[in-house]
């Protein structure tokens, strides 16, 4: 039943809000957008990878956002307009992802290389321990850092991801091995599948992962403007990767924050229960559910979501 959901869903959480990253902004979430204080400028930070690039607002406190599969910084828009200026945000833009150039993330595996990245970005721009955010994916790769770097990470968010995603397309007892065939067999189709078929798939999967019908045109093209073959190969590697060995590991504080998963078979019970058990492993960790959303909760529920967010960072 889940690994149908999934399998529906595949092209989608490769195809968040993104491609507009480059014009930072123009046209995407609107409604977001004109939220933005004046004001409160951004840059570039200083760093080389081909790997990310990252976007910095505000001063204060740092935090770092990580979004999805195929999106692009201007996810956490709303949120970041919210913490008014308060928090040094640092928004990562993954190289491939929403209209940016593939660059050494052509090849191969895209989630644990963005992770050593990451991780290295932080000692080299000097944060202490700053808060981790990420968003589906982006919540895979912080799960990665905090497991792999735990000192780098002062608090973990992980917002609508779990940390192995296999299970949903091979059940309970699905390991990294068996799910691979079908993991490929999605890499395949994703990558060089008939372009009106991708679309179609796109178009149906962001509507099911956005409830917000004035919302979905960003994400949309944002995903269309992801290069398939990095997307492709970042969702085979999402299916592939099993964290919950390593969930022991991290030892910041850390909360998920979660949404009913789309779908009329899938009760607030059962999701809760996957969410369980998918993070039993990760000692004093946090589950909050949000109602009436879908997978995209900082646009179905803007104000919920950055109450929850600005909790959390203090």
């Amino acid at each position: 039943m889940i690994r149908t959901v999934l399998l529906a869903s595949a092209c989608l959480i490769l195809s968040a809000p993104a491609a507009l990253a480059q014009s930072h902004g123009a046209g995407h979430g609107s409604e977001q957008a004109a939220a933005a204080p004046a004001g409160h400028g951004h840059h570039h930070a200083d760093f080389e990878s081909g790997r990310f690039h990252v976007r910095v607002d505000g001063h204060g406190p740092d935090v770092i956002m990580i979004p999805g599969l195929g999106s692009s910084p201007e996810i956490w828009d709303g949120t970041v307009a919210a913490l008014g200026g308060h928090y040094r945000v640092h928004r990562l833009h993954i190289q491939g992802f929403a209209g940016a150039a593939a660059q050494d993330n052509a090849e191969g595996p895209v989630a644990a290389p963005v992770a050593e990245d990451l991780a290295r970005y932080i000692q080299e721009q000097g944060l202490e321990r700053p808060v981790v955010i990420g968003h589906s994916m982006g919540g895979t790769i912080a799960l990665m850092l905090a497991a792999r770097h735990p000192d780098l990470v002062g608090k973990l968010m992980v917002v609508d991801m779990i940390p192995f995603m296999g299970a949903m397309f091979g059940g309970p007892g699905a390991t990294p091995e068996s799910v691979t065939p079908v993991a490929d067999q999605i890499q395949a189709g994703m990558a060089s599948g008939p372009d009106d078929a991708y679309r179609a798939q796109v178009e149906s999967t962001i509507s099911s992962m956005i409830l917000t019908e004035n919302l979905r045109a960003g994400p949309l093209e944002d995903s269309l403007t992801s290069d398939r073959k990095v997307s492709a190969a970042a969702y085979r590697e999402l299916i592939v990767t099993d964290l919950g060995p390593e969930l022991s590991r991290i030892t910041a504080p850390t909360e998920v924050i979660y949404a009913k998963f789309n779908d009329p078979r899938m009760t607030p019970e059962i999701t809760d229960g996957i969410y369980a058990a998918a993070f039993s492993r990760l000692p004093g960790v946090k589950l909050k559910r949000i109602e009436d959303s879908a997978h995209f909760i900082m646009l179905d529920q803007p104000d919920r979501f950055t109450a929850e967010v600005e909790a959390f960072l203090q």
